[in-house]
């Protein structure tokens, strides 16, 4: 008997698989900090005692104390795999080792700073890469990490800071573990961490306050560090309800969808959009329905659509372009699938008679968008905010 039921309410393939793809790998948590001295190796060290008191096999992979008191007492009482030793250039270096980790074959290991490079001829160039290896053998990884490994926000410490990070972390790592755990601390407490010799010694500390760990820096690195968590969730929660085909928008994080055509106005609507997602700190996407029109478009048209993705895109926009037939079902499809909580569209440029004979996409986006917020945009900046104001769903 042939399966009728829609494709919305079926699981997603690619959240099946990635469910699938998870299971009899070990579990990643990250615990993650806005700057060092926060107390991530601390959280860490604390939560595998928890573990330990549960009965749970947990190892140190490899810790970094610092020479810190607090963390060189937390450190006893744990096994500690020795390090391998690795002799470069006549200097002998120490590396967490993979396979007396793999061998040993804890239920729990414990690795600090997640971005570390490894030395020349160790197996991997990366220690992320050697916690990849770990989690396939079915070992659960806790690990820290610092905001400012993070690739995709690596220009944005730089401005930050001035300080440019060479060791970097994929945003996949984060995107993938299963747990990620915001260690927070204020400016004021971690400044005052500083002054008492128990980030840096006291010699580099007040240099250190000076510079890198000025309140205002330390300020916008928690935020970054508070917003990418919060976009991690949101994210999860989005694989979580494709995977059990749950209906959205779910009253999760913002997102915007802004829907482009080869109709005028266009640069108007992305630019709105862009300035909406700002607001709301959230992502956008650029989409463009391919339909069986698209093939007889004029040039001048099929420019001025090029115009406007790329425009989104280098506007920050993720573009997308789906085909289909019945544009508004299409784009309240995609919305819907994908979460988001914003659509932005152009205001109907024909007639009111074509429209009532012909029907209107914005109208019928209108109809059909259920919880998803509406905003109907004119071709000019000018009177941008205004016509956004004027209809929702």
């Amino acid at each position: 008997m042939p399966d009728d039921r829609s494709s919305d309410t079926r699981p997603s393939p690619d959240a099946l698989l990635d469910h699938a793809e998870r299971e009899g790998r070990g579990r990643l948590r990250i615990f993650l900090g806005a700057a060092p001295g926060v107390g991530k190796t601390y959280e860490m060290l604390m939560s595998g005692r928890a573990r330990l008191a549960d009965g749970v096999d947990v190892v140190i992979g490899v810790v970094e104390t610092h020479g810190r008191k607090e963390t060189l007492a937390l450190v006893e009482g744990y096994e500690v795999i020795p390090r391998r030793k690795v002799d470069y250039k006549g200097r002998i270096l120490d590396e967490m080792d993979i396979d007396a980790i793999l061998a040993r074959r804890p239920a729990l290991v414990l690795v600090d700073e997640l971005a570390h490079t490894n030395a020349p001829g160790s197996r991997h160039p990366k220690r992320y890469l050697d916690v990849q290896e770990i989690l396939t053998h079915g070992i659960d990884v806790y690990t820290t990490l610092n905001i400012q490994h993070v690739e995709s926000l690596n220009d944005v410490v730089a401005q930050i800071t001035k300080v440019r990070v060479r060791e970097t972390v994929p945003d996949s790592i984060i995107d993938q573990a299963d747990d990620v755990e915001i260690i927070d601390l204020t400016p004021d407490d971690l400044i005052k961490r500083l002054e008492e010799g128990k980030v840096y010694f006291p010699n580099t500390a007040q240099r250190a306050i000076e510079n890198y760990f000025s309140p205002g820096n330390l300020t916008a690195l928690r935020e970054l560090a508070l917003r990418r968590t919060a976009q991690r969730v949101d994210d999860q929660l989005l694989i979580h309800m494709q995977a059990h085909a749950i209906p959205g928008p779910w009253a999760a994080g913002e997102r915007v969808l802004v829907c482009l055509d080869a109709r005028p106005g266009g640069a108007a609507r992305v630019r709105y959009a862009r300035r909406l997602a700002d607001r709301l700190r959230a992502p956008w996407t650029a989409l463009h329905v391919d339909s069986t029109r698209s093939a007889s478009m004029p040039e001048d048209d099929k420019d001025r659509l090029a115009t406007n993705l790329r425009l989104a895109q280098q506007l920050g926009a993720e573009v997308t372009t789906i085909p289909g037939q019945n544009v508004a079902q299409d784009i309240v499809r995609y919305a819907t699938a994908n979460n988001f909580t914003h659509i932005v569209v152009g205001r109907p440029t024909r007639s009111r008679w074509r429209e009532l004979i012909e029907g209107s996409l914005t109208y019928d986006l209108i109809r059909n968008a259920g919880d998803i917020s509406v905003h109907v945009i004119s071709g000019s900046e000018r009177g941008t905010e205004a016509a956004s104001r004027s209809v929702k769903a």
